[in-house]
């Protein structure tokens, strides 16, 4: 798997992005903000991920999706690893992230990553979301945001 960012007149895999963020407007307008990159396997995207700055030395990973195929073969963390890389390497000394109160797995899955838990946004995506998500059962309510020192 090679991660490469993407170009500035290429098309973003906007379906693939939308997996991990259903809010078409809001996911258009960051990746025009940050940096998305791709990972692809033999010329084909098999994953994405999206950096954004949001203050002096702290860039965010507002995005993280793989293709369905491909999951659950450790190209996730792959790109969190790659994500931290870049940052450190783009001069950040923190790296947020922010997941909803309902994504059970990926809570566990990003503090594997060594991402720790930081705050609670009570209500984000009732506020910011103009249809309501549920996972695992649960609404999706509480942005849940954890950040690693770089």
């Amino acid at each position: 798997m090679e991660v490469r960012k993407l170009h500035k007149n290429e098309k973003p895999p906007i379906e693939l992005l939308l997996e991990a963020d259903p809010f078409r407007k809001l996911v258009e307008e960051y990746v025009q903000r940050g940096d998305c990159m791709l990972a692809e396997n033999d010329g084909n995207t098999v994953g994405v991920y999206v950096l954004l700055p949001t203050r002096p030395g702290t860039v965010e990973l507002v995005n993280i999706a793989i293709e369905e195929s491909h999951r659950g073969k450790g190209l996730g963390k792959q790109l969190v690893m790659d994500a931290i890389r870049v940052a450190k390497s783009q001069g950040y000394q923190t790296i947020e992230l922010g997941t909803g109160n309902s994504s059970v797995d990926q809570l566990a899955f990003y503090q594997k990553c060594g991402f720790r838990i930081v705050g609670v946004d009570a209500d984000f995506f009732v506020r910011h979301y103009e249809e309501e998500i549920y996972e695992n059962g649960i609404q999706c309510r509480d942005m849940i945001r954890l950040s690693l020192d770089l």
